[in-house]
């Protein structure tokens, strides 16, 4: 009996207990509710990042990494700001250069960053008009690229002219030190082996050793012409030069035979007169009775040139 007494007072002190907390924690729950449905004013930090920083610039350590925006909003929404705050991109191609500061100017672009934000235009205003980013300006420098790429071809085929790239330059920045030593810019090693066709397509540049250099361009395109070649000769008259007045050189012999390739879609285009084969008087001293022809003009598309004779005797006639 004395124990169900007991258990009937423990009951009468916790029950109201339990009943008191429960209140409070719901009331406390409807105070919250209410005070977070309420509308404040107050100012927010907002954490910012850059994008589409120009080429020929580097952003120093102090640019500002937040922005202070007054908000207008209900509590709940204001606590989502504070504690979870949207990172805010600036875009620097939208920014105004003004001596060693980027400006951007943050009311012109308003409506476009409440967009990204999620923010009510009317409830939100900055505390200042613009945004000044410090920068350093990069050197800027034009090199040639360099091709890297080894070609292979089918056997009768061949180039029609050299591998072309486009562009085939390409404009840097970076620290001055470094572009001053940068003469050319290479591609990535690339092997295309039996071509006997037309090619063409896209490579990227090599980076090696330039991390610090800015390419404005990641990559370029190729091409290049290619025909099935057939061999080709000519027989050319030997021009002396460089022959003193009343002297009388006779050589032997007085025609050589040039052999050529040349693309067959283009054979019928190759003349002997556009081949010009001379020997140099000049270099008779000390040579043995001998002089060396050699080819001075050809036509543009012929290559793999040769002689049948490259010694012509002369003789010097009193």
């Amino acid at each position: 009996m004395q124990d169900k007494k007991k258990q009937n007072k423990h009951w009468i002190k916790k029950g109201p207990l339990k009943t008191f907390l429960f209140f409070l924690g719901f009331s406390t729950v409807i105070w919250v509710f209410v005070q977070f449905s309420k509308q404040y004013t107050t100012v927010i930090e907002l954490p910012v990042s850059y994008i589409n920083l120009p080429k020929d610039k580097i952003l120093l350590e102090n640019s500002p990494k937040y922005l202070d925006l007054r908000i207008r909003d209900k509590g709940f929404n204001i606590a989502i700001y504070k504690f979870f705050p949207r990172e805010l991109k600036i875009d620097l191609s939208d920014a105004e250069p003004l001596d060693e500061q980027l400006v951007y100017n943050l009311e012109l672009h308003k409506t476009a960053i409440f967009s990204q934000l999620r923010i009510d235009y009317e409830n939100a205003g900055f505390l200042q008009e613009n945004l000044k980013i410090d920068f350093q300006q990069r050197a800027v420098k034009k090199v040639p690229i360099n091709s890297k790429i080894n070609l292979g071809f089918s056997v009768g085929y061949s180039a029609l002219d050299k591998i072309k790239l486009q562009p085939d330059s390409i404009t840097v920045s970076g620290p001055e030190n470094i572009l001053d030593t940068l003469r050319q810019v290479n591609t990535k090693a690339l092997k295309i082996g039996n071509i006997n066709k037309d090619i063409e397509g896209r490579i990227k540049l090599d980076r090696t050793n330039l991390g610090t250099v800015t390419f404005y361009q990641d990559e370029v395109s190729y091409s290049l012409r290619t025909d099935k070649f057939t061999e080709g000769k000519v027989e050319i008259p030997i021009e002396m030069i460089n022959v003193p007045e009343k002297m009388n050189v006779v050589i032997f012999p007085k025609e050589v035979i040039v052999y050529y390739q040349v693309s067959l879609s283009e054979f019928d285009k190759v003349k002997p007169s556009n081949f010009k084969v001379i020997v140099d008087f000049k270099n008779s001293v000390d040579s043995d009775g001998y002089l060396l022809a050699q080819i001075v003009e050809k036509p543009d598309i012929v290559n793999n040139l040769r002689l049948n004779e490259n010694k012509i005797q002369f003789v010097i006639k009193r």
